[in-house]
């Protein structure tokens, strides 16, 4: 029976395990399936540490699965202490959801204040956000006003819905220093998107990625019991299905539209993906993840009932340096947590070499 079950979990976790690499295009439920990688590792090691107690040499099977999933611990939970203030660029990614949330169920308006107060006064050099909302109409709700002439930062607004000259809803880039250019990568009639903006960085240039990816669309607030979870948990596994197909697509049109990008590339966002999925993997092998370089903790960027979710990220093409990364968990407004990190890079920073300077 020990073998038997030894032997089930270490083929489990090795088919588990490089899953990640599988697109749910062609596996729609890989997505679903990657989320129980946390709890196969502490199953492991837990056999690995029974087997080794009784001396048995079955304890090679779940010794080969954690080295061989050892990254994901990386990616779950860093070790280092937390770091003090660092210095470089400073890049801040925030889920505002429209600066109305309030998650004690208070004055929806004095969140949004509080909220625009806490981002003028942060000192990030580049402050990127989605469910980003602008209301022309209302000097107090003006955001790209606020946010943007008031505090001496150029920005960049992609309007997914609304009237610009009323009120809309979108995503935005706001940088303290010149934007050069500026481009849609993907326009979703929804609430998702990608936008991009080049930022000239005294003789570099930049490129930054504000990505929405397609949201999970989880009924958290039906999960917060027992009962919840059973009258919900088809309805999620619907959900959970259909947006990492979603997600696979938009992230081929972002993957192409880097690849092809003239600069180095920072991308930061709300990509609603866990580490253990197809989309953090696929980037993961051509980018840095700033938490996993530089951060402490969990990280968790959820601020809702499956508190549990890192979902927001920053990555970093390998020129840059991830020196510092934080997930404010002190910024309690919206249904996320913002998050920063610090880089530096070699100058002039090229992405390819061959290039002469301007």
């Amino acid at each position: 029976m020990v073998r038997f079950i030894t032997s089930f979990f270490f083929l489990v976790s090795l088919a588990l395990f490089f899953s990640v690499y599988i697109s749910p295009e062609f596996f729609p439920y890989v997505g679903v399936i990657t989320l129980t990688i946390p709890i196969l590792i502490i199953i492991n090691a837990f056999l690995f540490i029974a087997l080794l107690l009784a001396k048995r040499k079955l304890l090679i099977l779940p010794l080969i699965a954690l080295v061989v999933g050892w990254k994901f611990v990386g990616m779950t939970f860093q070790f280092r202490p937390s770091g003090g203030k660092e210095e470089g660029l400073s890049v801040l990614s925030y889920n505002v959801h429209m600066f109305t949330y309030s998650r004690n169920g208070g004055d929806r308006a004095l969140g949004g204040q509080n909220l625009i107060k806490w981002l003028q006064d942060n000192p990030a050099d580049i402050k990127c956000f989605q469910e980003f909302y602008q209301d022309q109409t209302t000097p107090s709700r003006n955001t790209l006003k606020l946010l943007g002439a008031e505090t001496g930062y150029h920005h960049s607004f992609q309007i997914i819905q609304g009237n610009p000259k009323q009120r809309s809803f979108g995503m935005a880039i706001f940088s303290k220093y010149p934007i050069v250019n500026e481009g849609v990568v993907l326009d979703s009639r929804s609430t998702n998107g990608v936008m991009f903006a080049d930022l000239k960085v005294e003789k570099d240039t930049i490129r930054i990625y504000n990505a929405h990816l397609e949201s999970m669309n989880i009924p958290s607030e039906g999960l917060n019991n027992l009962d919840g979870i059973k009258d919900n948990y088809k309805v999620t596994l619907r959900r959970l299905k259909r947006g990492q197909i979603a997600r696979a697509s938009q992230l081929d049109i972002l993957m192409d539209h880097m690849d092809n990008s003239p600069y180095a590339n920072i991308l930061v966002g709300d990509f609603n993906d866990v580490p253990y999925s197809y989309t953090y993997f696929t980037l993961r092998r051509k980018m840095q993840n700033a938490f996993e370089k530089a951060g402490s903790g969990f990280g968790f960027t959820y601020n809702k009932v499956l508190f549990f979710l890192r979902i927001d990220h920053i990555f970093a093409d390998d020129l840059f340096k991830t020196k510092s990364f934080k997930t404010h968990k002190e910024v309690d407004y919206s249904d996320h947590y913002p998050i920063s990190a610090v880089f530096s890079w070699e100058k002039p920073l090229r992405k390819n070499p061959q290039e002469s300077e301007e």
